[in-house]
């Protein structure tokens, strides 16, 4: 199963994209606001646990490629977070881009797919995203599609000790009822 946009495909994971996201995964530019960069090991466990839950949910976090150009420039797409927060259970929407890509607008036109499929397909009531509170690239890719920072949901990452630069998380919500009023009128 494949999402499309006017520039991006949305798809499932091959085994050539697993080179390339080690090589982005070991970008210190892209991990910048992850803990630490991911050994070849760790990222090609990520890629396929990822597939794993395309093949088995049909949904997930998508392999990303441009049209007509690069087959694999990262991952787009929604998954349920696997720490406790006291905003969980929820569907959170994330994406990781190669860094040559960035800049371009395809981490928000990837979203957008990713948000449609959510809340028309699984019907999701809403969604979260979160990151750390220093992310401020992926938080304008959360206020661009339109979510909102949710003060009162700030938290510090369980996963990372205290005093850890990146515990400070913010979070932001986006409502099915606020996403179609966004829609337009077909």
């Amino acid at each position: 199963m494949a999402l499309t946009t006017s520039r991006l495909i949305l798809r499932p994971w091959r085994e050539p994209d697993r080179a390339l996201f080690a090589q982005l995964n070991d970008d210190p530019r892209v991990m910048e606001f992850m803990p630490r960069r991911l050994s070849r090991d760790e990222s090609d466990a990520f890629a396929q646990r990822a597939q794993e839950h395309i093949e088995n949910h049909g949904w997930g976090l998508w392999a990303v490629e441009v049209k007509g150009g690069t087959e694999f420039i990262g991952y787009v797409g929604l998954a349920a977070p696997r720490f406790d927060a006291p905003f969980l259970p929820a569907i959170e929407i994330g994406w990781r881009l190669a860094y040559e890509h960035w800049g371009l607008g395809y981490a928000s036109e990837a979203a957008e797919a990713a948000l449609r499929y959510a809340f028309e397909n699984l019907t999701l009531q809403q969604i979260v995203s979160f990151t750390s509170s220093l992310n401020k690239r992926s938080i304008a890719v959360m206020e661009r599609i339109g979510m909102a920072c949710d003060a009162a949901g700030r938290f510090d990452h369980p996963n990372l000790a205290s005093g850890h630069p990146l515990r400070a998380h913010v979070l932001y919500r986006l409502t099915r009822a606020a996403w179609l009023r966004r829609q337009p009128l077909t």
